[in-house]
């Protein structure tokens, strides 16, 4: 097992990654100081693959656990379901002391950490991410919220987990379709700030995979602690963000989230070389690595201007100026409001195939 710390103010917690922590769950709990009544919250999917083990982990450490699930799916991520989890946890009978643990992948981390962040004002909240997109990106950092019909995480909060357990053992079950999603957030990861695990990516492949794992979550760990809140350089952890949001809900998202992060970062690529702000040959290493790894370069379900359009409603946005995250080389990204919707466009357009143009890469 490997522990990674996180340090934020008022709110230090740890990472645990390895295999098999799942069956020792409730034991890592205890040693957060946490006891009593429990709630498991779960998609049917996972809850299927894991519930009954995190039920018997929480139940063997002394818990009182009580599993609660919703459909699986981005569209359930909502404040419908919100609502649903709200009464079965006063069934339940949680108390302020009582944690909610997020079994699942990242729609589970943050429909359930947005619970936690407002049940009774604030309940502890335990992150047990079982992809790979949880694991080094959602579950990390203490972003939690929900979809509304205009976009996505429009309504959400800040909410520190009191820890987090990672068992690589339930990315054996996960879809190779969605492991290969949890892969672009992995490379996106490299690009922000990580040259080594990038190239690694590029050159070695995506193992061993707990030590790529490891250097994606630490990427992230790093730039939450120099800005938990948002409000500087946290900014750049949304590299491919802005346009992939907007791809992911004209697509109502049928598209993984890590593909659309994927054109995302090649959309963005492209605007940064047009304005010469990025180093030569760039766009093309970010692609031939995604492409490596079967991941989309292309968006083909929407048009440039209908893209642009969903970018309106961004929650990214500052005093409603559009901000995009863009890299300059390996490592080196920069934020700037400073883009011209023509040079937006052009990069949209560039990057678009309507459907059927290219079977090779029909996901995108």
């Amino acid at each position: 097992m490997e522990k990674i710390p996180v340090e934020i103010p008022d709110s230090n917690y740890n990472v645990l990654l390895g295999d098999g922590l799942l069956d020792e769950l409730g034991q890592h709990m205890q040693r957060c100081s946490l006891s009593g009544r429990a709630a498991i919250i779960s998609d049917e999917t996972v809850a299927g693959l894991y519930g009954e083990c995190a039920v018997n982990s929480l139940t063997e450490a002394g818990f009182e656990p009580t599993l609660v699930t919703f459909p699986a799916g981005e569209e359930y991520k909502n404040l419908d379901t919100v609502r649903q989890l709200y009464h079965a946890l006063l069934d339940a009978r949680l108390d302020r002391g009582s944690a909610v643990v997020a079994l699942g992948g990242g729609v589970v981390g943050d429909t359930a950490g947005f619970v936690a962040a407002t049940f009774l004002r604030g309940v502890p909240l335990v992150q047990v991410p079982t992809t790979l997109l949880a694991m080094v990106d959602a579950s990390v950092g203490g972003k939690v919220g929900v979809d509304l019909p205009q976009g996505k995480n429009l309504v959400g909060a800040f909410k520190q987990p009191a820890l987090i357990v990672a068992d690589v053992t339930t990315l054996e079950t996960l879809p190779e379709r969605q492991f290969r999603a949890g892969l672009a957030e992995v490379i996106k990861a490299g690009v922000i700030g990580d040259p080594t695990l990038f190239d690694h990516l590029a050159r070695e492949g995506r193992d061993p995979l707990v030590w790529v794992i490891r250097r994606a979550i630490e990427l992230k760990r790093d730039v939450v602690q120099e800005d938990p809140f948002e409000s500087g350089r946290r900014a750049v952890l949304n590299l491919g963000h802005t346009f992939g949001h907007a791809i992911e809900v004209l697509n109502e998202y049928r598209l993984p989230h890590g593909f659309a992060v994927g054109v995302g970062m090649i959309i963005a690529a492209r605007v940064a070389g047009e304005l010469g702000m990025a180093d030569p040959g760039l766009e093309t290493r970010i692609a031939d690595t995604l492409k490596q790894y079967d991941l989309p370069i292309r968006h083909n379900e929407a048009s440039p201007g209908r893209i642009w359009n969903a970018m309106g409603t961004d929650k990214k946005r500052k005093a409603g100026v559009r901000r995009y995250v863009l890299p300059r080389a390996i490592g080196d990204v920069v934020v700037t409001s400073d883009v011209r919707r023509d040079v937006v466009l052009r990069a949209l357009k560039e990057t678009y195939e309507p459907q059927g143009t290219d079977p090779a890469r029909s996901e995108s």
